[in-house]
């Protein structure tokens, strides 16, 4: 299970200025920037209205997000996905990464709407570099190939605050 910390106010009010919204489902921070911003957010999953969530990892970063969203428009899900097909030892990994996934979740509670759903395309495709570098940041190196290999793509997007106007 990847270690989490709690969701203070100060950290909802970052996430909510991250994405222009107010967080839902959030129950814990799941990676913080090297600048001490909340960067990946647990989310329950079900949303407080009764909802399945299957996004565990919920990238908050807009630099992250802005990252992954230039890799997706420039087909790198394409290539990716292929990558599984040719290598079964990535497309082995990929598949733990999934129950790694899917066993965090239920740390979280149980939700049988959404029994072997992970997120990202797991365990057979890639569908969402953004829930794939989500779960990469928040497990750590090596639990989830596909986000490795986002998070090396897009290096290190946090240099700069993500949100000077938060400090």
């Amino acid at each position: 299970m990847v270690e989490l910390s709690a969701l203070s106010e100060a950290d909802a009010e970052i996430v909510a200025a991250q994405l222009g919204r107010p967080v839902r489902g959030a129950v814990a921070v799941a990676w913080r920037c090297p600048c001490g911003k909340p960067g990946v957010v647990a989310t329950s999953p079900r949303l407080e209205d009764g909802t399945p969530f299957p996004t565990t990892y919920y990238l908050t970063c807009s630099r992250a997000s802005s990252a992954c969203s230039t890799l997706e428009a420039n087909s790198v899900m394409v290539e990716l996905g292929q990558r599984l097909a040719d290598e079964p030892e990535l497309a082995a990994a990929y598949v733990a990464a999934h129950e790694a996934y899917l066993a965090d979740r239920a740390a979280l509670g149980e939700v049988p709407e959404l029994d072997g759903i992970s997120a990202g395309g797991m365990p057979t495709r890639v569908k969402c570099l953004h829930a794939l570098l989500g779960h990469a940041l928040a497990a750590g190196p090596g639990v989830n190939p596909i986000g490795d290999e986002v998070v090396a793509r897009i290096g290190e997007f946090w240099r700069r605050p993500c949100l000077a106007d938060h400090e």
